[in-house]
This record gives structure tokens, C-alpha cells and sequence, in this order.
């Protein structure tokens, strides 16, 4: 039995999986955080799971209700491995804003996952949310 399941594992290895389009409908940072820092700062976070054989070249589209899409924020996500991006940190080609309310659609060149969370510090109780995004037919 050990050697079947292994085999499967070596198979499936560098397995693309997920889709090349996601899109987050609700995002938020909030504009405060309580808690010591790093850790606990109020985020928005997208986590990509490359599961390919080949590095994702991803980049996210940035909506607003009340002005122009922004990007595209290029993040590459090297074969086989996960990267947990805050929108927070994303800076080029302009950081985005606190306490906005914003949108994203996240698109690579290869198969990947995307989960949202976000962690909202703003008082000592915190609110922890996470979700699939939601994968695109396109």
C-alpha cells in the first residue's frame, strides 16, 4: 500500500491545480491595528498555491468603486511552493489605500489557489476571516 500511495505522490507532484483567474469581490484594510507588530497589524491577504512544475507569473488588478483600476501588482510564485501576500505590503505601481473599500482579480500564467483573508485588528478582540476566492471561467 505504501509504495502505491507513494507512487501516486511522484506522479502527481508538479500537478498544476486551480485556475488561472481568481477574483476577490470584498476587500478591506483596515486603518488601524492593536497588537504588537508585525504579527498582529490589521491585513489583507491573498495566498497563492503554486502546485505546478513551472513559476506563476501572477499579477492583481486592483477595483474601486469610485476611480480607475490600478495595477497590474506582479508577484511571482516560484513550482511547487506558496506565497501569502498582504495587500498591504503591495506598493508598485501605488500602495493601496486603508479603510477603501476595493476589489481584485488575481491572474497567472499557470494553474494556481487563492484563499482571502484578512485579519482585523482594530480592537483587542480580533476578527479573523478566510475564504476561497472565487475561481473565474474564464
Amino acid at each position: 500500500m505504501e509504495s502505491a500511495q507513494k507512487s501516486l505522490t511522484e506522479k502527481n507532484k508538479s500537478k498544476a491545480i486551480g485556475v488561472r483567474e481568481w477574483v476577490i469581490a470584498e476587500g478591506y484594510i483596515p486603518p488601524e491595528s492593536h497588537g504588537p507588530q508585525p504579527q498582529m497589524l490589521s491585513h489583507e491577504t491573498v495566498c497563492l498555491l503554486n502546485a505546478s512544475g513551472e513559476d506563476a507569473n501572477v499579477e492583481i488588478m486592483i477595483y474601486y468603486s469610485d476611480r480607475e483600476p490600478v495595477g497590474p501588482y506582479k508577484i511571482t510564485v516560484p513550482a511547487q511552493r506558496t506565497r501569502h501576500v498582504r495587500f498591504n505590503d503591495l506598493t508598485e505601481p501605488e500602495p493601496i489605500p486603508r479603510d477603501k473599500d476595493f476589489s481584485s482579480v488575481i491572474r497567472s500564467n499557470v494553474p494556481i489557489v487563492a484563499q482571502h483573508t484578512r485579519l482585523d485588528s482594530r480592537q483587542a478582540e480580533n476578527a479573523l476571516l478566510s475564504t476561497v476566492a472565487y475561481p473565474s471561467a474564464a
